[in-house]
């Protein structure tokens, strides 16, 4: 029989996955949670308050999955433990852990408070580490296990106005490199996404300034700023099957962005 033959669609089904998203309940992390239990999975959501869980809520069950939040500060000590240890008391077992609770500060550089280069590192960096870290201790025991990180295309580029989040989204693209070396031969991927121009919240401020918005949009080769739907089935593709021989990679999603 071919090789060939070993393929089959259901790679990408996430059928009895628990798959974590980190900042699940509202914007991007709410549109990967929801691609999620649409592919099959149940999810554990963490969150910093209890914005979007009804919606949330309503969107995965509508799907004929389970869903479980859990309200968390990820800077704090011992957090990432705490989230292990509610997921497994759960669900018994976590598949995928998406890291992508994060947050930017925007000011000039000369005008840079410390505390908010701090405050964005926190979360967008060290929380990454410490709770993939865990997870990774569970997923070596399961011998199977995914990791995905949120990077950003200031994973690959400087920008304005945002230090520490440059800085932050540059580490968590080495961290995946780091940990994708390591774990590989424990059947666990860890690659990252990385999404363009997105419509967000986070990005409101930047798509209310007309000029800015559109220097964004005429180096788009798509020529829109994305949904975030448009982003669910790449994020489904890093937690399946479908991607096992994929590792240490930063997946961009970004119309083009990058190659203009």
């Amino acid at each position: 029989m071919s090789e060939l033959n070993l393929y089959s669609r259901n790679f990408f089904d996430l059928d009895g996955k628990v798959i974590i998203v980190t900042g699940g309940n509202t914007g991007l992390g709410q549109a990967y949670a929801v691609a999620f239990a649409e592919s099959g999975a149940d999810l554990f959501i963490t969150t910093y308050d209890q914005t979007g869980w009804d919606e949330t809520r309503e969107l995965i069950e509508a799907k004929g999955r389970k869903v479980h939040f859990f309200q968390v500060d990820l800077t704090a000590e011992g957090a990432a433990q705490e989230v292990v240890s509610e997921c497994l008391r759960i669900y018994g077992k976590i598949d995928v852990l998406v890291n992508n609770a994060g947050t930017i500060r925007r000011a000039p550089l000369l005008e840079y408070k410390d505390e908010d280069w701090r405050a964005v590192m926190n979360i967008n960096l060290d929380a990454v580490y410490y709770l993939s870290h865990a997870v990774a201790k569970v997923m070596a025991e399961q011998q199977q296990g995914k990791i995905i990180n949120v990077a950003s295309m200031l994973a690959f580029q400087g920008g304005k106005f945002v230090p520490p989040y440059t800085a932050s989204k540059h580490g968590v693209a080495g961290i995946t490199k780091a940990f994708a070396n390591e774990l590989a031969d424990l059947n666990i991927q860890v690659n990252a996404i990385a999404p363009g121009y997105i419509k967000t919240a986070n990005t409101a401020p930047i798509r209310a300034d007309e000029v800015r918005n559109q220097e964004i949009l005429n180096r788009i080769p798509a020529g829109h700023w994305a949904e975030p739907y448009e982003l669910m089935g790449a994020i489904v593709f890093l937690a399946s099957k479908a991607s096992d021989y994929v590792n240490g990679h930063i997946l961009a999603v970004d119309g083009g962005w990058l190659v203009r």
